[in-house]
């Protein structure tokens, strides 16, 4: 009996030979490109909800900001955040890319250095380097506690508190080193600004 060409033993280790991979990239697309995607949002979602979710912060039932983007405050009751490159925005985030031989770095900050002295009152040689610097993503949310302190004048003149009322705030809103090593301290300068809108109420 003649034997049919697509049953032969080559044809049908040709379609064994096909299957495994495709079989198995299929495996690969489900388990590691959606599987693994799903179940790794969900255990960020279900284990740390606030930071899978953008670490937005809300007052009164409405988004205020997050904490870990920097953000614009222009009111002399505010602390200011570092400079930003991107502008403050989330979608483009980016430092100047300005070497430090670039005379157009220099002449930004001789600008900056004149007018963040003129803004808290003091004496441009006394202006803290973080409040002229951009971070290297253009959206760090922290400041120096010697960025905030240089601020705490111009801040308690215009919310008409005393200084030590807001040098308390500032202290008590300062992040030591991560686990004691890592890092620098430094302030969240939108959870400072919302303790002093609190603190004003």
């Amino acid at each position: 009996m003649p034997v049919d060409a697509a049953d032969s033993p080559g044809a049908v280790s040709d379609r064994v030979g096909a299957r495994a991979p495709l079989v198995f990239a299929l495996i690969v697309l489900l388990g590691f490109g959606l599987l693994y995607s799903l179940v790794g949002t969900g255990l960020g979602r279900m284990l740390f909800p606030m930071q899978a979710g953008g670490s937005v912060i809300e007052r009164d039932g409405m988004a205020v900001g997050s904490a870990l983007i920097a953000q614009p405050f222009t009111d002399a009751r505010y602390f200011q955040p570092r400079p930003s490159a991107a502008g403050y925005d989330a979608r483009a985030a980016s430092g100047s890319n300005l070497a430090r031989s670039n005379p157009a770095l220099a002449e930004r900050i001789a600008g900056a250095r004149a007018a963040v002295a003129l803004r808290d009152g003091v004496a441009e040689a006394d202006v803290v380097p973080d409040l002229l610097t951009q971070s290297g993503g253009g959206l760090d949310p922290h400041l120096s506690p010697a960025g905030a302190r240089q601020q705490i004048a111009r801040v308690a003149r215009a919310r008409g508190l005393r200084e030590d009322e807001v040098l308390a705030l500032v202290e008590a809103h300062t992040e030591t080193e991560q686990f004691g090593v890592f890092g620098a301290a430094r302030v969240n300068v939108l959870h400072l600004n919302l303790a002093l809108d609190a603190r004003s109420r």
